[in-house]
């Protein structure tokens, strides 16, 4: 059963102050990490152009996400222990690491010092991952930040000015996160917050999360997994002919039911979120009518969280923001752990 009364109470909200901290303070993150690794980045200059790119770890779908559209080489994402089989000295390897520690990332790091790739690492200086990467033909970012979006826009600052990517500023995505922090920060009333309206909206329904363009696509990914992780309950994500079945054949609303007598027996329906970048083109707007039809026809409630100034990293940092503050909201609603 989902308390409302606990979004505004101050003793309620202070069950989840750390992390209702931690995400308002991702802004200063990016700052801090911009300045972490201004030295490596000023060193840097625009080089021999690599045969391809890949970049290793969790975070690599997030950088073809980015890159793809524009890169003038081939965009691998490796998920997965080491590399391809096909990478060598030709090859620029990215590789991205919050604790410094993942078994995954480790891998390809030292795969690639051993087949001789050209390296461009983001990880704690002090941690086993950066002792993989030292040697010659890494280019090593500093970094201290336990959020990925902090730690990425350093990698995609380098990748640019090596010829390789668009350019991005630090301070328009630090800002896009500070405006987040400010409209659903836990002072913020329920009735103006959207992180708060989006938790209540959600509270008895299963999150329904799509994004028309790919950084769209993948906030809701990660939007969802938290949401899956703060209820404890089923949150889905995918493509618009994937989602749309699910909310044609939402159960019909029982609009005599009593969440107290019947004690939440009756069965959950959908709840659609759309995560709206400002992507105008044929595919987002074809997906978002299907979706919008879809959710007409199976009475299923819709939610919108914009993020449609700045650039297309801020975009993407601020639609994850808002859903992370919504998660913490839905966690204390529901009397679970943030």
């Amino acid at each position: 059963m989902f308390f409302d009364g606990s979004l505004d109470g101050p003793d309620a909200l202070g069950v989840i102050d750390p992390v209702l901290r931690d995400i308002a303070g991702w802004g200063a993150q990016v700052r801090l990490a911009e300045v972490a690794s201004a030295d490596a980045l000023a060193a840097l200059a625009p080089g021999d152009r690599p045969r391809a790119i890949v970049a290793g770890g969790a975070d690599g779908r997030l950088f073809r996400a980015v890159l793809e559209p524009v890169c003038p080489v081939p965009f691998v994402a490796w998920p997965h222990r080491g590399l391809p089989g096909w990478a060598g000295p030709l090859d620029l390897v990215v590789v991205v690491c919050r604790s410094g520690q993942g078994e995954d990332e480790i891998s390809a790091v030292a795969e690639a010092r051993r087949r001789g790739c050209a390296l461009l690492v983001a990880a704690p200086p002090d941690s086993p991952m950066a002792a993989a990467a030292a040697g010659r033909g890494t280019t090593f970012l500093p970094a201290g930040s336990a959020d990925p979006t902090a730690l990425a826009v350093p990698v995609l600052r380098a990748l640019h000015v090596m010829g390789l990517g668009p350019q991005v500023e630090s301070e328009p995505v630090a800002a896009a996160l500070d405006d987040v922090a400010e409209r659903c920060g836990p002072s913020v009333p329920a009735d103006v917050n959207p992180a708060k309206e989006l938790a209540l909206g959600i509270a008895d329904d299963v999150p329904v999360v799509w994004g028309g363009s790919v950084l769209a696509a993948r906030a809701a990914r990660r939007v969802a997994e938290a949401l899956r992780s703060a209820s404890g309950r089923p949150a889905l994500s995918g493509e618009a002919d994937q989602l749309a079945p699910i909310l044609e054949g939402a159960p019909e609303p029982d609009l005599f039911a009593d969440p107290f007598e019947d004690g939440g027996s009756s069965a959950p329906r959908p709840a659609l979120i759309i995560l709206d970048d400002g992507a105008d083109s044929p595919a987002a707007v074809a997906g978002r009518a299907r979706l919008d039809a879809a959710a007409g026809s199976g009475s299923v409630r819709v939610q919108e969280v914009r993020a449609t100034e700045g650039p297309d990293i801020g975009r993407f940092a601020a639609l994850l923001a808002t859903g992370r503050f919504a998660a913490a909201y839905l966690a204390l609603g529901l009397g679970r752990p943030a």
